[in-house]
């Protein structure tokens, strides 16, 4: 009987204590919070939506994206094919485009398939424009789309470049005034210079020049050199 009163007594003094605990701590007896898987997020976090990452893709793809501009008939070849050919090699995404839509015919006589003519081009799809030379060219250097083209791109700060004779088509787009550039001559035609010196262009003997964002090249021999130009130029900016 004595053993029964000791353990009750035990029991209310525990009893006792527990509900003083319970009064002056009651936070002691409150469960465990789970930890917050969702953290809040850092203040200095950028957060970009999906909109904002097809964003970027998007102008990622734009700075590797280049514009070829051919003669519908006569474009010289090596300055087609070699250029295209490289960039592409480097990770370029190449569209080609002419004054009319079909086959476009070059020099030698093969056929690339155009799909759109200047007007329907945005500069801000590309990160630049390649004017490629060859006698179609030189027929067509007073052509007011393949110009506005040329301004178009120039004025955006894209990178504009031509070779053989297309440099001229820059000449006469207004765009080579007080810059330094090369064309194509031969030792009987100088045609190609003159406009250039004419519509103040710095004619420089070379067979590639940069000067800014502008890259001409003097002819089909150049064609490896003037690719690299481009690329070097676009890796940089």
């Amino acid at each position: 009987m004595k053993k029964i009163l000791s353990i009750v007594v035990i029991l209310l003094v525990a009893f006792m204590v527990i509900a003083m605990i319970f009064q002056t701590a009651p936070f002691l007896f409150l469960p465990l919070e789970e930890e917050d898987t969702h953290q809040e997020s850092n203040p200095s976090t950028t957060i970009i939506s999906s909109s904002q990452n097809n964003n970027l893709k998007t102008m990622a793809e734009n700075n590797k994206k280049i514009l070829m501009v051919v003669a519908f008939r006569d474009f010289k070849d090596e300055e087609y094919f070699i250029p295209k050919e490289i960039l592409e090699k480097n990770g370029f995404l190449v569209e080609t485009i002419s004054d009319q839509k079909g086959a476009a015919v070059s020099v030698d006589g093969q056929k690339i398939e155009i799909q759109k003519t200047p007007y329907e081009i945005n500069p801000k799809d590309y990160a630049g424009v390649i004017f490629v030379g060859g006698p179609g060219m030189g027929e067509r250097l007073d052509r007011v789309d393949f110009q506005d083209l040329a301004r178009e791109f120039y004025g955006q700060g894209k990178l504009v470049s031509a070779i053989c004779l297309a440099p001229a088509l820059l000449a006469k787009a207004g765009i080579l005034n007080g810059k330094k550039a090369t064309v194509w001559s031969s030792a009987n035609d100088h045609t190609a210079i003159e406009i250039l010196t004419e519509n103040g262009a710095i004619y420089q003997e070379a067979s590639v020049v940069r000067d800014g964002n502008l890259i001409t090249a003097d002819g089909p021999q150049s064609a490896e050199d003037f690719a690299q130009t481009i690329i070097d130029y676009l890796s940089n900016n």
